[in-house]
């Protein structure tokens, strides 16, 4: 069995949908908080179970034959830490031949802040003794595009990032690199670092949209509390602002970049391109 968590959330979703390509739904088992989110899954012949990462006894159920099991990193920012630990002694209880892990780009050395939080989990993965993947996901290009629309309304893209190059891929790419460990053969322990095959700065991902949209779409770069500042103001909680405008900072300082194109190597494709992603966005 294929055990994949958070598997309702937009991720997860996309790493089920690669892995029925692959793989007979009823080898797949869907964990999720809410079953009813999950009707489509189950009309699939997904197998789903209900779990919470902060109950370890409904994980144990969950998790029952699982040969192989996703690690979807939580949300919940601040909390992280002591879910996935729950996760991964649920996965050790299974005697779970592979744990992987949705981490973090450079993990282990990312000036992000949310980085803290993907290190330990991947030291506690490493204390386990499972034999564990750790798929060092790089930035989403969703991340950027999904607030497109509001900078044209604007009149321009805001952002912290200065010339940083960003090496972004879109959603799916990252789920699709998910599907293909799972549903390899014989698990083996590896670290990938994940990335889009081509980085941007925030200038030329203005310029891109600029040149779709027929309009100037300058790029105004802010200190790291004033970007931050205007998140709030437009409405984002003040974590998910602090943790963007830190993001950004980061990535001016390189965070958000790799070149080694091994996101594109395991999928067999070229991630998607910026141009791309900008015109699924407008």
């Amino acid at each position: 069995m294929i055990v994949i968590t958070g598997a309702t959330g937009q991720l997860g979703r996309l790493v089920i949908t690669h892995l029925l390509k692959t793989t007979p739904s009823g080898q797949i088992v869907a964990v999720v908080r809410d079953p009813a989110k999950a009707a489509d899954l189950q009309a699939l012949g997904v197998h789903v179970r209900q779990a919470d990462y902060n109950d370890p006894a409904s994980l144990d159920t969950a998790f029952a034959g699982a040969d192989k099991v996703l690690l979807i990193s939580s949300n919940d920012i601040g909390n992280r830490v002591a879910q996935h630990q729950n996760v991964i002694d649920a996965a050790v209880r299974a005697s779970a031949a592979l744990l992987a892990y949705t981490s973090v780009l450079h993990a282990d050395t990312s000036l992000l802040g949310l980085a803290g939080e993907h290190r330990e989990t991947e030291e506690a993965i490493r204390a386990s003794g499972l034999t564990y993947t750790l798929l060092r996901n790089g930035w989403y290009l969703e991340n950027y595009t999904a607030g497109l629309k509001g900078a044209l309304e604007h009149g321009a893209l805001s952002g912290a990032a200065s010339d940083g190059k960003v090496a972004a891929a879109a959603r799916d790419d990252y789920a699709q690199a998910a599907a293909v460990v799972l549903a390899s053969g014989q698990p083996v322990a590896q670290v990938y670092e994940l990335a889009g095959d081509t980085a941007f700065t925030l200038s030329e991902l203005a310029a891109e949209t600029g040149k779709q949209a027929g309009r100037d779409l300058p790029y105004h770069n802010l200190g790291q509390h004033e970007y931050r500042e205007l998140l709030v103001t437009v409405g984002l909680p003040p974590i998910i602002a602090d943790m963007l405008a830190n993001s950004d900072f980061a990535a001016s300082k390189g965070a958000l970049f790799d070149d080694s194109g091994t996101l594109g190597k395991l999928i067999g494709r070229p991630t998607q391109s910026l141009a791309d992603a900008v015109k699924a966005a407008l």
